[in-house]
């Protein structure tokens, strides 16, 4: 019966990107059963619409049009659309829900992203690697409840009823174990039970997170933890899923893949991405892939270990500016695997979109429950969101030239460097700043609170810099700093190239072997060359200092001073230092 059952699910043709089973075309059997999930990942707090608009398919055939979407409340009346009429549906996600948030939400400790979830219904979700941002204690807060232990009831925590009742869906983590006991932090896999007349079916869904999660949180606050293999790690579930009468299984996972088509494209064209070579080991019982951490929108299909089964998977985007519809058909008797599995990526298009749109993309109204739950956050944090904090004539983005050093890194490490230049002796000649960290452009154009063209708002600057790091002031010998830089190639595939400070410059050369890249006579300090044996004051972020995004360099630095958080030295210089532009990025040269 299982082969059987298997061979049908493998029987289908695409139709305008859909799925459909072979039966399908001769007109379906009466009475199969459905499953409806609708899906999104990286939402990160982002409660309000995150600006800017997305390119769509137009369907006359012309360029692409561009749409407005996202924010919580327009998500929330999707979901209740593609809900109507569906009572076997669950809302899922993929992970990083909450970390670099923007103010409104990190204001209030995620709080109230958590709060906006819970109201979409949201039921079950993959832990991803901004869960960790704030250590695994507060991860366990904001699945249970609880107030902030260092915030004030009613004022950064806690602001609905003087209380925080935590997250009403289920966090899963199969694969995030503690390393002593190696049992899951949170439960590894939920089943969920789905009914029509009769018939019965049984999802299990499994969460999982990139297992390089430790390379890109902060150590401390993943102490203790082990992070396993993904693929090995559902594939040893799924003998004890079985038994358990699933008769489908869906991974959740936080990785993701990469494409150059848009949302809805199943073409997929340029397909690639971490995510794929851990389909490729997956046991090809697994039906169905639920996935994130690119920002990406895809709907693709990629080869389970036997080579042969092709396993939908997907991704929503990010910032709750796409929803995955994905429908689920089960035969109407006896127990098997899905028919078929059909998948769509619907835009979250939102009333600020441009006029006129096509009537293929209609704005959605927003849910009133989840304004009002916004506007409350909103009205508390309206004060510090909205205050001016310095002026910009002209754009200052985080696109990285050739050598990978952007305007907005120049600025921000600038930042820092003036910050903790006058810590007296200690004070910092250099600051270094991760790419990764940097959330956000500048925009001069940008209006959040009515303030005119080219004003910088606190709300705008947190936004590109939203982790509240402290930053460490540490020496380094001019031979330890070399060993940094020349880690940021640790990860051939994908280097991670630090923004530097003024008066510091040097050049790399791809060509040469990994330890070998930097050039040791470039490196220049203020017209100086740096001196193997010489020490120097550097400036970091603490995430960096712990050994975040693979520079464990940065851990041998002594003599620590920590000082001010990363958003007070972004705002006291542009304060400062206004009106701005972009400064030439001249300081980190390729010879290659």
């Amino acid at each position: 019966m299982r082969a059987i059952s298997r061979l049908l699910s493998m029987a289908v043709f695409v139709a305008s990107g859909v799925m459909v089973p072979a039966q399908a075309a001769r007109g379906a059997a009466p009475h199969e059963v459905s499953v409806r999930l609708l899906a999104f990942n990286d939402f990160h707090g982002y409660t309000e619409p995150p600006g800017g608009t997305v390119p769509a398919p137009d369907p006359a055939g012309g360029a692409p049009v561009r749409l407005s979407v996202g924010g919580s409340a327009y998500l929330a009346s999707l979901i209740e659309q593609r809900r109507a009429g569906h009572p076997n549906t669950t809302v899922v996600a993929a992970g990083d829900l909450i970390g670099a948030s923007p103010l409104a939400s990190a204001l209030f400790h995620d709080e109230a992203a958590i709060e906006s979830l819970n109201r979409m219904g949201l039921a079950l979700s993959s832990v991803g690697n901004h869960e960790f941002d704030k250590g695994v204690a507060e991860l366990e807060r904001l699945q249970r409840g609880g107030c902030h232990p260092q915030g004030t009831v009613g004022v950064d925590t806690c602001i609905l009823e003087g209380r925080f009742k935590g997250a009403s869906f289920q966090y899963l983590a199969a694969n995030v174990v503690d390393a002593r006991t190696r049992r899951p932090i949170f439960p590894s896999h939920a089943i969920r039970t789905y009914r029509d007349g009769r018939r019965r079916i049984r999802i299990a869904y499994v969460g999982l997170v990139l297992r390089g999660t430790p390379a890109i949180v902060s150590p401390s606050g993943i102490a203790g933890l082990a992070f396993l293999d993904e693929a090995s790690t559902v594939n040893r579930l799924v003998p004890t899923l079985r038994k358990r009468g699933a008769d489908a299984i869906v991974v959740l996972i936080h990785q993701g893949a990469t494409t150059t088509g848009l949302h809805d494209d199943a073409s997929c064209p340029g397909l690639g991405g971490d995510l794929l070579p851990i389909v490729s080991a997956f046991d090809p019982a697994i039906d169905l892939v639920i996935s994130g951490h690119t920002h990406q929108a895809y709907r693709c299909r990629a080869l389970a270990r036997d080579g042969r089964t092709a396993i939908p998977i997907t991704s929503a985007g990010s910032y709750g500016r796409f929803l995955s519809e994905i429908d689920l058909r089960f035969a109407p008797q006896g127990s098997g695997r899905p028919l078929s599995i059909s998948v769509r990526n619907l835009p979250v298009v939102n009333d600020r979109a441009p006029s006129p749109l096509p009537a293929v993309y209609p704005s959605l109204a927003p849910d009133a429950a989840q304004r009002a739950l916004i506007d409350t956050y909103d009205a508390l944090a309206a004060p510090l969101t909205h205050r001016v904090v310095g002026h910009i004539a002209a754009d200052i983005t985080r696109t990285p030239n050739a050598a990978g050093e952007s305007a907005l890194g120049d600025l921000i490490a600038d930042a820092q460097l003036a910050q903790t230049a006058g810590d007296g002796a200690g004070g910092a000649v250099i600051a270094l700043m991760n790419s990764g960290g940097i959330r956000a452009d500048l925009i001069a154009a940008q209006i959040s609170g009515g303030e005119p063209i080219g004003d910088i708002t606190y709300g705008e600057a947190f936004n590109v810099q939203p982790f509240h790091n402290a930053l460490v002031t540490m020496t380094l010998s001019g031979r330890q700093l070399k060993a940094v830089l020349e880690q940021q190639w640790l990860d051939q595939a994908m280097p991670r190239l630090l923004q530097v400070s003024q008066g510091f410059s040097y050049r790399y050369d791809e060509r040469a072997p990994a330890g070998s890249k930097v050039i040791a006579e470039s490196m220049m300090l203020n017209g100086l060359p740096v001196r193997a044996d010489a020490s120097y004051r550097v400036t970091v972020n603490d995430y960096l200092a712990d050994g975040g995004d693979r520079f464990p360099a940065l851990r041998e630095g002594s003599d620590r001073l920590t000082g001010a958080l990363d958003i007070e030295a972004l705002t006291a210089y542009l304060a400062a230092h206004s009106p701005l532009v972009p400064e030439p990025q001249n300081r980190v040269l390729r010879a290659d």
